[in-house]
């Protein structure tokens, strides 16, 4: 297969003291750091963070391994086969079973692996592995090499989401100790920043890959704290294509771009009308929404343009589906096909709202191990509403800042690392035999 090394390395580097607190790379000291994480835990979690993080073996902690992570440019669409492998190497160095699903783009994949008894009802950390591009020119540094500042740690996908993937495999030595009567699953994707593309492919096999799941974490930024909803999500393209010739004789053509101002006039409506139609005041706006993002045609002013391309967007509340939303567009351009006009219309991605109860057993779950109360909604949204739409509880709590995301010198901190990774030790002690 394409881009697949046939061998991987698994990165290790020495560590003496306390090799995965905040002590080693931020100065303080390491027993007053174990005293803070007994506080914060209870003394099973605690005990296991000492055992962890202060017996000189040789191991990774969370900094090291998101170095690792964002030193591969894997950006939304393309290969990623080396990140794949790295993570493939260091998961199973620590015992997990490790599955690796090319998607049928063939150069790239999903990954599963699991720690505890995969027979058993457990838990899914689900993160992705893309990032989106770092074209942006006010980087300060190199995006796909970590720079440490402070506390802060910079670099493409920092935030969203390979902080994530590092709490959670700066976690796995300790849950490897831990006498698991029920699974932990790390389930990370590719192309999520496409719409979600991925993680479809892996959630059509997780039958086979084990029993059902109790719940899916989606690892998100969230600041740490966990979120039970958010809208859905439908992208279309749509392409009018009409009869070019000079502009001195427009009853001779068919202008493309004047054919899509209808369409366009038909989108504000929708817009307006959306304004008072079924709204969810946990979310802002309220409402469903809708976007014309791009539009493109014409080659000259005295040509008369025979192409016109426009994208749109619909985030719609639940229970309302956005792919309905464009249905008028949609109608609006394909009727111009009586004009003489030939249409296209391709729905580009879409992803299903997520909306889990207050009461939900995962809600009350991460409420107790994140302490403190579960939002109600969000405005972006994740893969969790297609774990829910799969048939798995899902819940979005992560590390960073969704504000820092997408954007220049990306970066995130220490601290919120820390506690992203004994959240899920917290977790893994729910389920010590």
């Amino acid at each position: 297969m394409v881009g697949w090394p046939e061998r991987f390395e698994v990165l290790q580097t020495g560590v003496s003291g306390c090799g995965n607190c905040m002590g080693r790379n931020a100065g303080t000291d390491p027993r007053m750091v174990n005293a803070l994480a007994a506080q914060s835990l209870g003394s099973v979690v605690a005990n296991t963070l000492w055992c962890h993080r202060h017996e000189g073996e040789p191991g990774m902690n969370a900094k090291d391994i998101l170095e690792q992570l964002i030193g591969f440019p894997s950006v939304v669409g393309t290969p990623n086969g080396d990140i794949v492998a790295w993570v493939k190497g260091y998961l199973e160095s620590h015992g997990a079973t490790v599955t690796v699903l090319p998607g049928p783009e063939g150069d790239r994949a999903n990954l599963f692996a699991t720690i505890g008894p995969k027979d058993k009802p457990g838990y899914i950390l689900s993160g992705h592995m893309d990032v989106v591009s770092a074209s942006e020119r006010t980087w300060t540094s190199e995006p796909f090499r970590l720079r440490a500042e402070g506390d802060q740690l910079f670099g493409r996908g920092a935030s969203d989401m390979k902080g994530f993937l590092a709490a959670a495999l700066a976690g796995l030595p300790a849950m490897a100790k831990m006498p698991l009567s029920r699974p932990i699953h790390f389930a990370f994707s590719y192309d999520e920043e496409a719409g979600c593309r991925g993680v479809r492919h892996m959630l059509e096999r997780i039958g086979n890959l084990c029993a059902p799941p109790l719940g899916a974490i989606i690892g998100e930024p969230s600041s740490m704290v966990a979120i039970r909803g958010h809208k859905g999500k439908a992208a279309a393209r749509i392409e009018i294509h009409g009869a070019t010739g000079h502009s001195s004789r427009p009853d001779k053509g068919l202008n493309a771009i004047h054919a899509m101002t209808a369409v366009m006039n038909a989108t504000l409506k929708t817009i307006d009308a959306l304004r008072s139609s079924a709204s969810d005041q946990n979310f802002e706006p309220p409402y469903s929404t809708l976007q014309i993002g791009t539009i493109s045609g014409g080659r000259s002013v005295n040509i008369i343009p025979d192409l016109c391309v426009l994208e749109l967007e619909a985030r719609a509340v639940p229970g309302v589906s956005p792919t309905v939303l464009l249905e008028p567009i949609k109608a609006t351009a394909e009727a111009f096909e009586n004009d003489g006009f030939r249409t296209t219309w391709e729905i580009s991605s879409t992803y299903p709202a997520l909306s889990l109860d207050v009461d939900a057993p995962l809600a009350r779950l991460m409420e107790g191990l994140t302490g403190a109360s579960t939002l109600a909604a969000v405005s972006y949204g994740t893969e969790a509403g297609l774990y829910q739409a799969a048939g798995i509880d899902a819940i979005i709590c992560g590390p960073g800042d969704i504000a820092r995301a997408h954007r220049a010198d990306e970066f995130i901190r220490l601290d919120e690392l820390i506690a992203c990774e004994e959240m899920i030790l917290r977790l893994a002690a729910t389920l010590r035999g």
